[in-house]
């Protein structure tokens, strides 16, 4: 898929892929770099010309945080836990990460970006969900 007006490469395009269970991301045409979230601008060489490239679902873990005080839609998760995991080729994903103890965490375990099964409130933000998990 090239950037025509039909496609053009969005955020709000990203978030309808995941409701298909796909996760994707945008390849310059130009330079090969691929963008995740993706954008319209190529931030190496500057085209607009991209295409949709899947990616794998599973990465490592980063990094992560667990959140005591929680904001009101996500109160009734707390404490919960924020990461960010690697995915090929280095792009990164933050998540909220389910089904795994916060004493079982370890940095470079090996996570999955899950579409279909998440436990986070509907109320906000209106994009379809997806969390990480073992």
């Amino acid at each position: 898929m090239s950037n025509t007006p039909e496609t053009f490469f969005s955020i709000e395009q990203f978030y309808q892929l995941l409701t298909q269970g796909k996760l994707m991301a945008g390849k310059c045409l130009k330079c090969g770099k691929i963008h995740l979230p993706p954008r319209p601008l190529c931030d190496t060489c500057y085209t607009t010309q991209f295409e949709w490239t899947q990616i794998p679902n599973k990465g490592h873990l980063l990094t992560y945080t667990i959140i005591h005080i929680a904001p009101t839609q996500f109160q009734n998760l707390a404490p919960y836990t924020i990461g960010i995991i690697e995915l090929e080729g280095g792009l990164k994903l933050p998540g909220i990460i389910q089904d795994v103890s916060q004493e079982k965490l370890k940095i470079g375990m090996t996570l999955t970006v899950d579409f279909s099964t998440c436990d986070i409130p509907q109320n906000w933000p209106k994009w379809p969900k997806y969390c990480i998990k073992p």
